[in-house]
């Protein structure tokens, strides 16, 4: 079995933004909600200075903490490692948003079910096909596109980079793509001093 896992290299990420858009249509996101976003950092000195881009995401923590804290059971790890919400189960508390040391969760709001992108009240088709996979008032988050992956494909936000600033692969095996990224350029997790153990690593 995978255990599942993703690269950010901030040195080919230039901040366009093509994976936010890919994960709001794969996922057919609410007004307001996003499950990745891309940050941006400037360094040095006038005239010397330079930007860096920083793309975020759930980083899937091998010991993750929404999970622990979850009470109805929603928030679960599949053998593969991905973190997933259950729809059905979700009673909407937030402990998983509060223990979230990345600040990745979304609350998908009832009224955005409601109004639809364009304030309406009307939804259109492509709403009308997407929202029934959520619960109004579930607090979800990034799946790695999980349906996706069971198909044999890379995340939407993966495919889509121009850059290849992400990297999806099983990180069990020495030989992927990111397993050797980590390896070579000293890839490094997001707030290792949390100890969740993420399964997104960064490297520059």
């Amino acid at each position: 079995m995978a255990r599942y896992g993703m690269v950010f290299d901030l040195k080919r990420c230039i901040g366009c933004n093509a994976c936010v858009v890919a994960c709001k249509q794969e996922n057919a996101l609410p007004e307001g909600v996003f499950f990745t976003r891309t940050l941006s950092e400037e360094y040095g000195v006038y005239p010397a200075v330079n930007r860096v881009y920083i793309p975020t995401l759930c980083n899937h923590c091998e010991d993750a903490p929404c999970e622990k804290v979850c009470p109805s059971g929603a928030t679960y790890t599949r053998p593969d490692g991905i973190v997933m919400v259950n729809p059905e189960t979700c009673i909407g508390c937030g402990s998983c948003a509060v223990a979230c040391p990345y600040d990745q969760r979304s609350e998908m709001k009832a009224e955005s079910f409601k109004d639809g992108l364009f304030g309406t009240g009307e939804l259109t088709p492509f709403e009308q096909q997407g929202y029934p996979r959520y619960t109004p008032g579930m607090v979800t988050k990034c799946d790695f596109c999980s349906g996706r992956v069971d198909a044999g494909l890379d995340p939407a936000c993966v495919v889509t980079c121009p850059t290849e600033a992400r990297i999806f692969g099983d990180l069990d095996d020495p030989e992927s793509k990111p397993s050797q990224l980590i390896r070579e350029r000293n890839g490094r997790p997001p707030l290792p001093e949390k100890n969740t153990r993420p399964k997104v690593y960064y490297i520059d």
